[in-house]
């Protein structure tokens, strides 16, 4: 949102911002849900830029607009993973406090969805037969539902205990150079995913991501595209994503990157592989974990 909400603005915009109140409690008067910023809604704004530490200037800016979005997100509503900039809302302080109940530490709950959490999501989704792809999606979100009787009304801080290891192997990530050759824009975005995912785990990872030949320093090179006979470079493995299923992609890669002669290298292929949003981030979080398993 670029343009203030302000006192006496009238409009769609303002009845989002009052039905967002109204989901979190605030009274707006009788009446109610009118697309109209006066009384009681310009001082329901207000109270809720105190209680977040906000300037109380009663207009929905940027700042408070993301606030009142953070804030009215409910379990399901998105997508989450590990990214960056991290996800961060309710939902996912819903997510961290039912996962801390049912026994996969995230810590406090602070509404952001950050490595730790994401390792919780992960053996959550082991323990309960899922693909432990760290992604929260319909069937994830169904899983910790079901358990709602568990989890409700129960403290969301404990058990607050961590272990300390990296939620995934962040000192190789840290200490390999990476180097991605992105072959078409599909693997770019793939590989924009996997450069982003690697960070969002250790900031410090070196992952360089590339449309030429390769990095010459890299510690490992993954080729990524969709490759036609005799397209592939000579001489390197080739993991083909479609064969053998999404479980399987993991495992090819790794043994690939351990098969080859000199320095670790692999060519994925993209070809008939569906896109969208959960599959891309899967199959970088699959990459991601296949080069971490054979370098660490």
């Amino acid at each position: 949102m670029n343009v203030p909400i302000e006192h006496g603005a009238r409009g769609a915009a303002v009845e989002d911002v009052q039905q967002r109140l109204l989901r979190l409690g605030y009274e707006l008067g009788s009446s109610g849900v009118d697309g109209v910023f006066l009384g009681e809604t310009y001082e329901a704004v207000r109270s809720f830029q105190h209680e977040r530490g906000l300037a109380e200037d009663g207009a929905v800016g940027p700042e408070t607009w993301a606030a009142l979005v953070d804030a009215t997100f409910t379990l399901g509503d998105r997508l989450l993973y590990l990214r960056l900039p991290y996800f961060h809302g309710a939902d996912v302080r819903t997510l961290q406090g039912a996962l801390n109940v049912l026994g996969f530490a995230c810590g406090g709950p602070d509404a952001i969805f950050g490595a730790y959490t994401e390792r919780a999501v992960r053996e959550f989704q082991a323990n309960t037969g899922q693909p432990a792809d760290g992604i929260v999606g319909a069937d994830t979100v169904r899983s910790v539902l079901r358990l709602r009787h568990v989890w409700a009304d129960k403290d969301p801080a404990l058990p607050v205990s961590l272990v300390l290891a990296p939620a995934r192997a962040a000192e190789v990530l840290a200490r390999t150079r990476i180097a991605v050759v992105a072959r078409d824009a599909r693997a770019a975005a793939i590989a924009d995913r996997f450069e982003n995912l690697a960070r969002a785990t250790e900031p410090s990872a070196r992952v360089h991501v590339t449309s030429e030949s390769g990095d010459p320093d890299a510690d490992v090179v993954l080729d990524l595209g969709e490759f036609t006979p005799g397209s592939a470079p000579a001489g390197v493995p080739f993991v083909r994503v479609a064969e053998g299923g999404e479980d399987a992609v993991e495992a090819r890669v790794f043994t690939a990157l351990l098969g080859a002669r000199r320095r670790p290298r692999a060519t994925v292929d993209l070809a008939d592989v569906p896109t969208d949003e959960r599959g891309d981030q899967r199959l970088a979080v699959r990459l991601l974990d296949a080069v971490c398993s054979a370098l660490g």
